[in-house]
């Protein structure tokens, strides 16, 4: 508790005083005495942080102590000068520090002209107080500081998903957020006008000053020079106003979460089944009778040439995401492929360990799997449609299988040509309906919804707000589509239960991709979209593409 002296002294020439202790040149607030009767104002100099005036009346030579602090409304006081009034007020040989105030009001002065208000008065005089409080907390103090009034407690938990709070509730030291206010936020970056607590730390609204990348590489670097690891920056938008926002947040709340079985060997166990049924998805003769498979197992090598084209192209995918991630410095949890029994597999669901830096990088990582899945996917399926069968016989299907993709048939009819008519048998390379199945599965991963690779580039793309919006539009589609496709229908649930999201908080989230990364992302959305659309055009000999 800051201590402020205040005497009186009373002259037989009707002087009087009132005298502040060691207080360096702050602002000035009103002091009342009395003297004969009469009462008297007089200025006495307040710390800054006092932004109540207080009053005070002096009776006789007997000298009144005042204790006055901002309200607790505020989180802040105006100064950071917290170790040099430590030093200024020297009570009794320890320091002071400051406590909650009650507000006065203003009309207290006027009723403090009035002789006949005494009582008035009475009720507005400052409490007298011998006490002294705890020093606050030094601002480099390891968070979770507890024990004194100048550490704001503040809600548990973290604004990352699946990441959990260890251990005792955070605390913040106030001296820690009045730096990062004051020191580290300023008008060249993000000037604060102001804050409030946010899960697990500080949540400061203001103005953001030149380009958003920018600033918070200059934030970063005052805050790592300040606090070294110890809080992490997120430059957001608010939701509510689309206005930059600034969260800092203690590091120990980013800690993830332990997973009660190793990732390695879930991932293993689902890697398993869905080599089994990509090798079943491959063998027409059981897939109408999947009970009979375990008494033919021997069948299953007959599908081991289409399994190892779409396992190969699922690799491509899962290693285009790996190396990106590396590149920039991002770990990724370890890949579960997702079996299927209407195309041997939707893909493999991978986890982002890591906080990505911005929408730039996450575009990047996102868009590395499809692109080189799909790139490979039409190799194949190019070479497909051009080569003869390897036996000369080939795959014999009906040319209305080509109506379920516009891509494919498309490219079957502009190939093919007049070979590709309706109701007319057709032998093909089995190589197409091997890269077919790949660029399938691609698809369906680029759809823009949840955590998908389409859904990471939507949120890269166009912000978090119209990312909801499109997840939301994707899974209503999805779930109409079920209605007349059993793949559709396994698919949306498996988005809804794993992988709606959310997208945990980008470091950055307000700049833009360049445009050479919006082309590459919306392209790739285009080539999903054209994968998974039908062929909605008759095959006929007049046919004209």
């Amino acid at each position: 508790m800051m201590k402020l002296l205040v005497s009186a002294s009373l002259h037989s020439t009707a002087s009087y005083g009132c005298r502040l202790s060691s207080i360096p040149s702050p602002p000035a607030v009103p002091c009342f005495g009395s003297f004969g009767g009469k009462p008297h104002r007089v200025m006495v100099r307040a710390p800054g942080p006092l932004k109540k005036v207080a009053n005070a009346r002096l009776f006789g030579g007997r000298s009144l102590i005042p204790r006055a602090t901002p309200p607790e409304t505020e989180m802040r006081p105006e100064s950071n000068d917290d170790e040099n009034e430590k030093e200024s007020f020297p009570v009794g040989g320890s320091p002071a520090s400051l406590e909650p105030i009650q507000q006065a009001d203003a009309t207290d002065f006027q009723s403090s002209t009035n002789p006949n208000n005494d009582q008035s008065q009475e009720k507005a005089m400052l409490d007298i107080s011998n006490t002294s409080d705890k020093d606050a907390g030094d601002s480099n103090a390891p968070v979770g500081t507890q024990g004194n009034d100048e550490v704001e407690e503040l809600a548990s938990g973290s604004p990352l998903p699946g990441v959990k709070q260890l251990g005792e509730p955070i605390r913040i030291p106030k001296a820690s957020i009045d730096i990062l206010r004051d020191q580290v936020f300023g008008f060249d970056t993000f000037f604060v006008t102001s804050q409030e607590p946010y899960e697990g730390g500080v949540l400061f609204k203001g103005n953001l000053r030149g380009q958003a990348s920018t600033s918070y590489e200059k934030l970063t670097k005052k805050m790592q020079d300040k606090f070294g690891d110890q809080f992490k920056l997120f430059l957001l938008t608010n939701p509510e106003d689309d206005k930059p926002i600034a969260v800092v947040v203690p590091r120990q709340t980013l800690q993830p979460e332990a997973n009660a079985v190793p990732e390695w060997f879930a991932a293993s166990a689902f890697g398993l089944v869905t080599i089994f049924t990509l090798l079943l998805r491959n063998v027409p003769a059981l897939q109408s009778n999947l009970l009979s498979t375990f008494d033919n197992l021997e069948l299953l090598k007959d599908g081991l040439p289409g399994a190892l084209v779409t396992i190969g192209l699922l690799g491509v995918h899962e290693v285009s995401h790996i190396l990106t991630a590396k590149s920039m410095g991002a770990k990724l949890g370890v890949p579960y492929f997702v079996p299927s029994w209407q195309i041997g597999s939707f893909g493999a669901i991978t986890r982002i360990l890591s906080i990505i830096r911005n929408r730039q990088d996450l575009l990047k990582l996102a868009a590395a799997g499809p692109l080189a899945g799909f790139s490979l996917g039409l190799i194949f399926l190019l070479l497909g449609f051009i080569l003869p069968p390897a036996d000369g016989l080939g795959i014999v299907v009906d040319p209305s299988v080509f109506h379920e993709s516009l891509l494919v048939g498309g490219l079957a009819k502009l190939l093919l040509g007049d070979v590709v008519k309706e109701g007319t048998p057709l032998s093909i390379n089995p190589l197409v309906l091997w890269a077919w199945s790949g660029l399938l599965i691609n698809a369906i991963n680029s759809i823009p919804a949840g955590e998908l690779d389409g859904g990471r580039i939507a949120f890269a793309l166009w912000g978090r707000k119209a990312w909801a919006r499109i997840t939301g539009a994707s899974i209503a589609l999805l779930g109409v589509s079920s209605l007349f496709n059993d793949v559709a229908f396994y698919w949306v649930a498996l988005i809804f239960f794993l992988q709606r999201g959310p997208i945990s908080p980008l470091s950055e989230e307000i700049t833009h991709p360049d445009n050479k990364s919006v082309a590459l992302g919306i392209s790739i959305l285009f080539l999903g979209l054209l994968i998974c659309l039908p062929y909605p055009f008759p095959f006929a000999p007049q046919d004209i593409l």
